[in-house]
């Protein structure tokens, strides 16, 4: 039985060694396979009982599907001078300014970085996160506020699995990669995180405080069902 998440690598016949996860869950009642766009790899989701020879053995088993996710995969896009990026949904250029004073800033489509090409992921990087705490701090706390909870703290992760979660002690966390999605989806993952604070679940009463808050959100579930996997090509390991 598997009792802590492994990382290994695995020869696939058509596309060499491959990134794989092996990932232990207590609920999980069968073993899943997911391409994961963070590490050009697949993570396996392990139950309780589950060896690892037989996670590995079904990954065999599954190699054609996994090879062709694989190779469907988008190009990994760093932070780095000339390349594209979305910021809230829309497409900037990155262009440094060796000179500039300002630090990092977005205008008319242009990310602009200060300081040396060398260091702009990691400036690029850090601005990203900023940018998310001040999207997301403001709408979480309106709408908490909607409800009549309190926030006991807002923390950003870049977290592969989930866009945000709720504690029971009223901590809220997200994604700061949430701030490359179109606003409306970063919206509505905050309005999803905060009718937590009511709903610790996933109830039909949950789902009509996350309508009172947002309203209809089909789209923008949809949006990062198909889309949102790909945020996670931006940037080199942040």
């Amino acid at each position: 039985m598997l009792k802590a998440t492994e990382e290994t690598e695995i020869d696939l016949p058509k596309i060499g060694p491959l990134p794989v996860r092996l990932r232990p869950s207590a609920r999980a009642s069968r073993l899943k396979l997911r391409i994961d766009p963070a590490f050009d790899g697949v993570e396996i989701v392990v139950p309780n009982g589950v060896s690892r020879k037989t996670a590995i053995s079904m990954l065999h088993q599954h190699g054609d599907w996994v090879t062709a996710h694989i190779q469907r995969l988008p190009e990994r896009v760093q932070f780095a001078p000339g390349a594209w990026i979305p910021f809230l949904g829309h497409d900037h250029a990155i262009r440094t300014v060796p000179d500039a004073k300002r630090g990092v800033w977005a205008e008319a489509g242009v990310i602009w970085v200060s300081g040396l090409p060398e260091h702009t992921n990691r400036r690029v990087t850090d601005w990203l996160k900023k940018q998310a705490k001040l999207e997301i701090a403001p709408r979480a706390h309106a709408y908490a506020e909607k409800i009549g909870k309190k926030i006991t703290r807002i923390s950003l992760k870049d977290t592969r699995t989930r866009w945000g979660s709720c504690s029971s002690n009223g901590t809220l966390s997200f994604s700061w990669r949430l701030v490359l999605a179109p606003e409306d989806v970063l919206d509505y993952v905050v309005a999803h995180e905060v009718a937590h604070l009511q709903e610790l679940n996933h109830s039909a009463r949950f789902w009509a405080v996350v309508e009172d808050l947002y309203g209809p959100s089909k789209k923008q579930q949809h949006w990062l069902k198909r889309n949102g996997s790909g945020l996670h090509r931006y940037g080199a390991g942040s």
